[in-house]
């Protein structure tokens, strides 16, 4: 634990740092003030998420900020803060102030990070003792968006009891009374997240750095603008920036871990090494070689674990992935004595799992990787050093280190919008859809997969279909997204 991340006598008397009190004796009974909430749970794969106006208001967080508060209190074993960060979105200033009145009302102390990535909430969480953290961002979702996500003590997600506590809170099912002789105070602690910068190097200090290198990042116009350039500069390489302003207004469009295309053509143009582009939050990351091809979560994982493997620090050459991991990566992995096991998409779906199994190393093909050597939540910044460093260690080119790794079985993923939520959630009662899947399995068997899924962050029904030749894989994913269409958007 780093000495300056304790309680609030370090920081008390800083002009620019003056608590924010919200008076003496008062009484909170937020449970009297219901919201109009709609039917559905509110809390998804990855928090809660939604269209800023529509579901996300001020009002609401506020009472998740009580709610939270109350909950994580009272789960707790100490009376600590609760860490605040947000990303760049232009709602983000409005939710994360009125999440903290709602902490604070709640009687907690908030230490207000500002913009920052979510991995550093979650290191700064379990480092110090904060009883839990919040982070505002809609990830890699588009600027109208935003959400909340809320982190216990130990800096990972908050178990889904404790988010089926807090709701039940905010639908008046359970109420109480906060009476504080002295309500919270908030914090703006934004010196702390040079700490998690610090940690962030630490593994790859000493002799190791990365001189001679030259690195494209891509930023996302979010929450790593600041942190990530500084990072890889200090560690020797040469960056080059691109999207590397905090914009609300653009973050995430045409840019990051979404779209690689203009990553990829500076990398070429600059004749760089490699170039990483990271998402809103910057808890993702996806690669490009040298030649400007895109490398995705499975690569990461394959290349990162056989490392590992290679250093013997990886537990029964285990890597936990998703239903989404491609076949050649699974063939290629097992090949080589590694074994696989996959859960639902989520990357708290792999972090349960990896708890569970005490596997070291998880991750999602779309960018999440959860190394817990390093980390206690995905994080694209370590991830990105550690790729990096890997391909400066080994003295191979990123490209040369994919070609020997495997080839992808083809596969294709299309997403077909569907606003009725009872409709999307029900998709499997839908026959016409479920003979067309069986048909389609029938005929690749061994060769090929299905997946069709309702997402748990967008209002979209997902088609994944995964095949030995890319004939196979578009006729089927035609089949499937038509059924969908007719049937169920």
């Amino acid at each position: 634990m780093v000495s300056s991340v304790t309680r609030t006598s370090g920081i008390a008397g800083n002009s620019a740092s003056e608590p924010n009190g919200l008076g003496k004796g008062i009484e909170s009974s937020f449970a009297l003030n219901l919201l109009p909430l709609p039917a559905n749970p509110l809390f998804g794969t990855d928090g809660i998420r939604g269209r800023v106006g529509e579901l996300l208001s001020a009002p609401l967080a506020l009472q998740i900020g009580f709610w939270a508060g109350i909950v994580l209190r009272n789960h707790a074993t100490n009376v600590g803060p609760v860490i605040l960060g947000q990303d760049s979105r232009n709602s983000s200033d409005m939710l994360a102030m009125a999440l903290s009145a709602g902490l604070t009302a709640a009687g907690l102390e908030v230490w207000y990070l500002g913009l920052c990535p979510t991995p550093c909430v979650a290191y700064l969480t379990s480092i110090s003792d904060a009883i839990g953290g919040v982070m505002i961002s809609a990830s890699h979702n588009p600027p109208e968006d935003n959400g909340i996500k809320v982190f216990g003590a130990d800096g990972g997600k908050l178990p889904q009891l404790l988010q089926a506590e807090i709701e039940a809170g905010l639908r008046g099912k359970i109420s109480t009374t906060a009476t504080h002789s002295n309500c919270g105070r908030h914090y703006s602690r934004f010196e702390l997240i040079d700490h998690y910068g610090e940690a962030l190097k630490k593994p790859l200090d000493g002799d190791f750095n990365l001189e001679g290198m030259k690195i494209v990042l891509d930023l996302a116009w979010g929450a790593a603008v600041g942190l990530a350039p500084t990072v890889f500069t200090q560690m020797g390489a040469e960056v080059i920036c691109l999207h590397n302003e905090a914009d609300g207004d653009r973050i995430n469009v045409n840019c990051g871990s979404t779209h690689l295309d203009i990553l990829a053509a500076t990398v070429q143009e600059h004749n760089a090494d490699l170039g990483f582009a990271f998402d809103g939050d910057a808890d993702r990351v996806l690669a490009v070689d040298n030649t400007g091809r895109q490398v995705n979560g499975d690569y990461i994982l394959y290349l990162w674990g056989r490392h590992l493997q290679q250093k013997q620090q990886l537990p029964d050459n285990l890597i936990v992935s998703t239903v989404m991991a491609n076949l050649g990566f699974e063939k290629a992995w097992k090949e080589i004595g590694g074994n696989l096991i996959r859960t639902a998409v989520g990357d708290q779906y792999v972090q349960a799992e990896m708890l569970r199994t005490g596997g070291m190393l998880g991750g999602e093909q779309s960018g999440h990787i959860l190394c817990r050597h390093y980390a206690v939540t995905g994080d694209g910044l370590l991830t990105a050093l550690h790729i990096a460093a890997l391909v400066k260690q080994t003295g191979v080119s990123l490209a040369e280190l994919v070609e020997q790794s495997f080839q992808t079985y083809p596969q294709l993923l299309r997403n077909v919008r569907v606003i009725d939520r009872d409709r999307r959630l029900g998709w499997k009662d839908c026959q016409p859809l479920q003979k067309a899947i069986a048909l389609a399995e029938a005929a690749m068997g061994d060769s090929g997969r299905i997946l069709v899924r309702a997402s748990g962050t967008e209002p979209v029904i997902r088609v994944m279909v995964e095949a030995a030749n890319a004939e196979l894989a578009n006729h089927w994913t035609n089949e499937l997204v038509s059924k969908v269409q007719q049937y169920i958007a």
